[in-house]
């Protein structure tokens, strides 16, 4: 199916899928057990702001494995599972006085691509700054040996996703959110575009020992809809922006990809044979079709929420972000998505019809505290050692706390999924081997 058709079905759309969800659903609270050295987005702390996390498995002591974070125009961050920072990287300086910097939002994994005739396994990064994917390969020999694991190996000459020029990278409407995927022994990344409603499929490739990418498909995403009443409602956004996406996951073995539109909810989009198959959307924002008009003093949108239709969700709270799915066997398992909005996460069925099972919070623990206006969010189903031996959950926290004065600070919290698991009421399944994040296609 060709761009141009999908952009048609999705202009079009106004009738969304209803999500199926269990009788009693609940919100439980979980806490962290570890969490990361929390950093500032101001000049002394190099402008770092914690987004999004990836966790690479190491093949032979998982106890040893990695979680990488961006840090937007701080950089990238490297810890150890105790939460240690292991290496920093920073974001590409700006090629020019008036050009933007380096600007890392989101990262992902790609395990055993093959480059320069290795398999290597890669942490792929949105570069939302100069509107480029940069690749990192993970070496696992230095992780044993206590170096600094990650190199830059993206190819020279890599040309912007989104923009025409370096003028129009310079505006910002640039590469936003990113998951990865393997399909055999071909690797691609979907990427989002900022203040946009497109989403564009990436296919990775060895130039001569680097990694380098092209374009598969492209995908725009409804920017207004038809209400059930017949009226029409686009999402509030500020002048000239769309309705954006940015927490996205792939499904590594049905290659589902589901796509957090912030304002909008939580569309599930098949890839096949390269290319994005029509969007389903299987959860509106709580906030969905409520009419409201923009504050040009405050420059930001006001809701009307006296005058709500009601036809918006009961999970998710605008905005939806961070996406990540729990994979069990059989098709069984998880969509996680971080609604933002009351800083709750929400909990669908990975399987048929992706049914609403319940929400979590992550509240103050006796080690860490609790998570707010998460961004990112990942987790992995294998043991790893003896501090997360039944899976990982990993979250960016918005508002990490004790504040250090009027300064914004961030950090990345790590969760056992097994905590997540047996806090529901009817707790969730927890399968440590029916699938290998390092053997997923």
């Amino acid at each position: 199916m060709t761009a141009s058709v999908l952009t048609a079905l999705a202009a079009a759309f106004g009738v969304v899928a209803a999500v199926p969800a269990t009788p009693h659903p609940v919100t439980v609270t979980v806490t962290a057990r570890v969490e990361t050295p929390v950093v500032y987005d101001d000049e002394a702390g190099g402008n770092a702001n914690a987004d999004d996390p990836a966790v690479w498995v190491d093949p032979t002591r998982p106890g040893r494995s990695l979680v990488i974070g961006t840090l937007k125009e701080g950089g990238l961050d490297v810890h150890g599972l105790d939460g240690r920072r292991l290496q920093h990287i920073a974001a590409p300086q700006a090629p020019g006085e008036d050009a933007a910097p380096g600007r890392f939002n989101n990262v992902d994994l790609v395990h055993g691509f093959e480059l320069n005739g290795r398999r290597t396994d890669l942490a792929v990064v949105s570069d939302r700054g100069r509107d480029r994917i940069r690749a990192y390969a993970i070496d696992p020999a230095a992780v044993a040996a206590g170096r600094p694991p990650l190199k830059d190996v993206t190819a020279a000459g890599v040309t912007p996703v989104f923009a025409a020029s370096e003028a129009e990278v310079d505006d910002q409407n640039t590469s936003y959110g990113l998951a990865a995927y393997r399909d055999g022994d071909d690797a691609y990344v979907v990427v989002s575009q900022r203040e946009r409603s497109r989403l564009r499929l990436l296919e990775l490739e060895d130039r001569g020992g680097r990694v380098g990418y092209r374009t598969e498909s492209t995908l725009d995403l409804p920017r207004s809809f038809t209400l059930p009443d017949g009226t029409a409602w686009r999402p509030c956004a500020d002048p000239g922006e769309l309705p954006q996406v940015e927490g996205m996951a792939v499904d590594q073995e049905e290659h589902v990809l589901y796509a957090a539109q912030e304002a909008v909810g939580l569309w599930r989009i098949e890839l096949d044979d390269e290319d994005f198959e029509r969007p389903e959307l299987l959860d509106r924002v709580r906030e969905y079709g409520t009419p409201w008009s923009y504050d040009e003093a405050a420059e930001e949108c006001v809701l009307d929420t006296a005058h709500d239709p009601g036809f918006g969700g009961d999970h998710l709270s605008a905005d939806a972000e961070g996406v990540t799915v729990y994979h069990g066997g059989d098709g069984e398992g998880y969509v996680l998505a971080s609604s933002q909005g009351d800083d709750t996460f929400a909990v669908y069925a990975r399987e048929d019809d992706n049914a609403y099972l319940g929400s979590f919070a992550v509240a103050d623990g006796p080690a860490t505290d609790g998570v707010q206006h998460s961004d990112g969010a990942t987790v992995v189903n294998v043991p790893l050692g003896s501090a997360f031996p039944r899976g990982l959950l990993v979250t960016h926290d918005g508002e990490a706390t004790p504040a250090d004065g009027d300064r914004e600070g961030t950090n990345f919290k790590f969760i056992r999924w097994d905590a997540v698991a047996g806090a529901f009421p009817e707790p969730l399944t927890v399968d440590t081997r029916s699938f290998d994040p390092r053997d997923a296609d």
